[in-house]
């Protein structure tokens, strides 16, 4: 019998810190890894689904879909450039579950319950790309996960949204899922040359863990979603996905 997969939620209430970029980069490393991986999109803008090659209005089913009990997990699930790597996709009908699932019973652990069934067996790692605000959709991913991986800019103003993300944290451990913990806090959009950067950096070093692989500014990082592939995919030899390969090796190496 296949041991259930590792569920990495990719979460920060900040915009703009790479989460998706992480949550695309990350699984589709664990996958070229021969870590056979599902890449589940929680965020209506389906940009992690649109990052591996889904286009957000291709049609047909979606996690939505799967949420509302309309269709079974494995029904939605699609092939991606990667043969170990599998992708849920989005749609922007996923803007509806918060009001689809206001008054339901349990509306904070459907995607738990998709992610403990049948339809993930053989999957080694689960990765899930979640939303910037807090509302069923995150507390959804939160309730799923195993772990948090935290994309952080180091800038003065990701401290705040740190302390934003922590004190929900300990909501959803208090309400949801007590087993709820900080896998790391990884590093993105690095400039060597900002002191600033240095400072916050040494600040959260004292309080969490920190990755060790760091992602730089990389200009190939920003144009590969354009052309709906990870940076493994576009240039491997590039340092954003370097950064992102050795993460992924730091995740397998800590499963171990």
């Amino acid at each position: 019998m296949d041991a259930p997969p590792r569920i990495i939620a990719i979460a920060n209430q900040k915009g703009g810190v790479g989460k998706t970029t992480t949550a695309v980069n990350l699984a589709a490393s664990l996958a070229t890894a021969e870590e056979r991986t599902l890449l589940v999109d929680m965020d209506p803008q389906a940009n992690a689904s649109s990052g591996v090659g889904v286009a957000p209005r291709s049609g047909g089913l979606t996690v939505y879909d799967a949420l509302i009990g309309r269709a079974r997990l494995e029904e939605a699930v699609r092939r991606t450039p990667i043969p170990t790597l599998d992708v849920l996709p989005a749609s922007r009908d996923l803007s509806a579950v918060d009001y689809e699932l206001f008054d339901v019973d349990d509306r904070g652990r459907h995607l738990a319950q998709l992610l403990t069934g049948d339809g993930v067996s053989g999957y080694r790692w689960i990765v899930i790309d979640s939303p910037p605000a807090l509302g069923v959709l995150t507390l959804n991913v939160l309730a799923a996960a195993q772990r948090v991986v935290v994309p952080l800019q180091p800038e003065y103003y990701a401290l705040e949204g740190l302390t934003d993300l922590m004190e929900t944290l300990d909501r959803v451990r208090a309400t949801l899922n007590p087993e709820l913990t900080v896998e790391g806090i990884v590093l993105t959009m690095w400039d060597p040359r900002n002191r600033l950067a240095h400072q916050v950096a040494d600040q959260v070093r004292h309080h969490f863990r920190v990755f060790e692989s760091v992602v730089p500014r990389n200009v190939r990082l920003s144009e590969a979603p354009s052309h709906g592939l990870p940076a493994i995919l576009y240039d491997a030899q590039s340092k954003g996905a370097q950064a992102y390969l050795g993460l992924a090796r730091e995740l397998i190496e800590g499963a171990r």
